[in-house]
């Protein structure tokens, strides 16, 4: 029973990686997905916000693990993937690199607060009950993970404090569900 779940689960990876495939082909013939192409594929363009363009210029950048400027399709599946199948620990580690801006490996106070400035934006259109500031909760998330008072956040902190406590897995996993949003823009763009 569990054997025919999981060949069933692999055909419709493999049917998805094939339709991703022709999608990733079509709209970049050259083989490569540069941050205007990224951008206009999942529908952000001048009348989007500020916010909403920041956090794909930080996804973007996610995506592209060798840092040459642009996403190849092998990039792209394995962002895909992690986003949609991930484990917990992939996802909190994926969650670290859109915070770190910089990308030195250690997230310092302002780019908590820049990333949590634009989820803040994001989402204070859809909750208006929303009541904790940008500072107040980039204090809380350096309280409860800067164990050693350096006044960074390594890897490490980011991923044990996310595992032990809901309120911090619920702001560091980017709190704008990212899975739902990414399967969202891909129902539009076929």
């Amino acid at each position: 029973m569990g054997q025919t779940h999981g060949t069933a689960d692999k055909e419709v990876t493999l049917k998805n990686i094939q339709k991703l495939y022709r999608k990733f082909t079509f709209e970049c013939p050259s083989g490569n997905l540069h941050l205007h192409e990224f951008k206009r594929i999942f529908g952000v363009n001048s009348s989007s916000t500020e916010e909403e363009s920041a956090y794909m210029d930080n996804l973007f950048r996610s995506f592209d693990t060798n840092k040459d400027g642009k996403i190849d399709f092998m990039e792209y599946v394995a962002g895909v993937h992690m986003i949609l199948r991930g484990k917990l620990e992939d996802k909190l580690r994926w969650s670290f690199k859109i915070y770190d801006g910089d990308g030195n490996g250690c997230l310092e106070r302002e780019e908590v607060k820049n990333i949590l400035q634009i989820i803040y934006t994001i989402k204070s259109h859809s909750d208006e009950d929303a009541t904790e500031t940008v500072d107040d909760i980039c204090n809380r998330i350096f309280q409860l993970l800067d164990k050693n008072d350096d006044c960074e956040i390594s890897l490490e902190e980011f991923i044990e404090g996310a595992e032990k406590d809901p309120w911090l897995m619920d702001q560091l996993q980017l709190d704008i569900r990212p899975r739902d949003w990414f399967i969202e823009k891909q129902e539009k763009m076929t």
